[in-house]
């Protein structure tokens, strides 16, 4: 026994220092194979800076679309290609508007929120798919994350118009006339929580009457059942509804603004009418899907205000009733945030639902 502890103890040295061998070199290999990995990151990141570098670098070196998301005719489009034509000018490239209508704006913005972050698909859109539809519903997309937000474009005070038949000329007649007959007027709007769905939502509430909402796919066809007789009222964006007005085969009740629209100056606000509660005002906005790179985002920003500045685009849309804005990217990002405070709650309180 005492032989054999004897040689345990001659070979316990060995032994340790063989274990210590083997463990130094499984250190070393695991610190190689982390520099290595560490490394190949390194240069992946890199390599996704560069190229973004030069994506930028050779941005536009093709044709621009932009998508808007409600139906040909109506003020996303004409704000749209309105823009459209002096972007092409500033960029030096073709761009293309496209119309992709559906669910309220969902349908087009997802499918911007989709494509590349090249900087060549773009997003002209209203408040109704980013500041109401994200308290409504479950999105395909987020609004804060898949999309970039470039520029508010305009404001767009909404004008509360009549069919003649009707006869009504003011605030005070319309209230009357829907008390005395409940359920008989109709509103139509540009679809299930849309801004002018909700601006005739907290029409019906401010003025306790009950009026039928009647819901579209977009201004453009409501506004043609409207001068067809088929609704009776409808909260629109000044452009798309002026030129009715001034043909006098619409009637203006009221403006949905803090203050007259100056191409409207006889319209009283809602508050001159006694239901200063009831303020809605629609807006427009530029925007690219997520991870756009940022230099991309700071030319189409640098471009759309110069054309947002340039006296004769800034003249058009204020004839027709929208007001230039031109904000920060930082700026539209949380005024958006901000609507969706606003407008959500109203829509949920309205039992509005995005279709």
């Amino acid at each position: 026994m005492d032989t054999l502890r004897i040689a345990q103890r001659a070979a316990w040295p060995l032994a340790m220092r063989l274990a210590m061998q083997h463990a130094t070199r499984a250190a070393l290999l695991g610190a190689s194979m982390l520099v290595t990995v560490t490394g190949m990151l390194i240069t992946t990141g890199a390599g996704a800076q560069t190229q973004a570098q030069t994506l930028a670098q050779n941005w536009p070196s093709r044709p621009l679309r932009i998508v808007v998301n409600f139906p040909a005719g109506g003020p996303a489009d004409i704000i749209g290609r309105s823009l459209s034509m002096k972007l092409a000018g500033l960029l030096g490239q073709t761009v293309v508007v496209e119309n992709r209508a559906g669910a309220g704006g969902v349908i087009g913005t997802d499918a911007v929120a989709k494509s590349a972050p090249d900087g060549y698909t773009l997003l002209v859109c209203s408040a109704g798919s980013l500041s109401i539809a994200p308290g409504l519903t479950t999105l395909p997309y987020d609004p804060e994350h898949d999309l970039t937000a470039i520029t508010q474009i305009v404001d767009a005070p909404e004008v509360l118009v009549a069919i003649p038949r009707l006869a009504v000329r003011t605030l005070a007649e319309l209230t009357a006339y829907a008390r005395a007959n409940p359920g008989r007027i109709s509103f139509a709007s540009s679809g299930p929580a849309s801004m002018p769905h909700l601006a005739g939502e907290l029409l019906k509430r401010e003025a306790r009457i009950d009026i039928v909402h009647v819901p579209y796919r977009g201004a453009a066809p409501a506004v043609n059942d409207l001068l067809g007789g088929q609704v009776d009222i409808m909260f629109a964006d000044i452009p798309v509804v002026l030129p009715h007005i001034v043909s006098g085969r619409l009637v203006p009740i009221t403006m949905g603004n803090i203050r007259r629209a100056p191409t409207l100056p006889a319209v009283p606000t809602t508050a001159e009418a006694g239901l200063p509660g009831v303020l809605a005002n629609n807006w427009y906005g530029l925007l690219a899907p997520g991870g756009t790179p940022r230099e991309i985002i700071n030319r189409i920003h640098q471009a759309a205000v110069t054309a947002l500045r340039m006296p004769d685009l800034v003249e058009a849309l204020t004839r027709q009733g929208a007001i230039p804005v031109a904000s920060s990217p930082e700026e539209f990002a949380a005024f958006i945030r901000s609507e969706n405070a606003r407008w959500a709650p109203i829509a949920r309180a309205a039992g509005a639902k995005w279709e």
